[in-house]
């Protein structure tokens, strides 16, 4: 037996069909608005994703140079003898050997502070080109080392000033020092004058 009405009118609930009569069904289509909502999210602070992404392969392909070029923990490479070397080393801590032997507790933080820099230029209304520049260089920082210290248990350093005997950093280290320069001056920028408040 062929049924020729539609079995949800049999149960007493409206027809599925109603409302499409006359109307040609086609398979469905992302929604226009939902990719323009997209695209927006996505430009509205395009500077923090432009520095963020260049930022984080520079960091990467420059690791990947030395762990090619050197064959041993502590192998050195004289740019400009006594003053500058590229010279392998690995850190288990942070910034400039900050927190040694903190890389388990180190990776998860450099996961959250890249999530939530993420979250932040997407959900975040647009931004002043200093702030994504600012949080741009902290995400490819953050995510740079954070990617080392989950595939190797540790970060690469390589940039060697011996000079001044500073500690072996990476541009990871690097990129961190401007955001945060960068952030700090922004916030002093915006922090209102209290001899102006008088005068007014």
């Amino acid at each position: 037996m062929i049924l020729k009405q539609d079995p949800l009118e049999l149960l007493g609930y409206p027809s599925f069909w109603e409302g499409y009569e006359g109307k040609v069904l086609s398979p469905s289509l992302p929604n226009r608005q939902q990719t323009l909502n997209y695209k927006q999210s996505m430009t509205k602070n395009r500077f923090f994703w432009i520095v963020a992404l260049v930022g984080l392969f520079l960091d990467q392909l420059t690791k990947q140079i030395v762990l090619k070029s050197f064959q041993e923990i502590g192998e050195t490479l004289p740019l400009w003898e006594g003053v500058f070397h590229f010279t392998y080393v690995t850190n288990t801590g942070a910034a400039f050997s900050l927190f040694t032997n903190g890389v388990h507790w180190l990776r998860w933080l450099s996961l959250l502070v890249s999530i939530g820099l993420m979250a932040l230029a997407w959900f975040t209304p647009r931004m002043k080109i200093s702030e994504q520049l600012a949080f741009g260089f902290i995400f490819a920082g953050a995510a740079g080392n954070g990617i080392c210290r989950f595939v190797y248990g540790h970060v690469i350093d390589f940039l060697d000033f011996r000079l001044i005997n500073f500690p072996v950093f990476n541009l990871a280290d690097i990129f961190i020092n401007i955001g945060i320069i960068l952030l700090l001056i922004v916030i002093f920028q915006d922090t209102p004058n209290p001899n102006n408040r008088r005068e007014s």
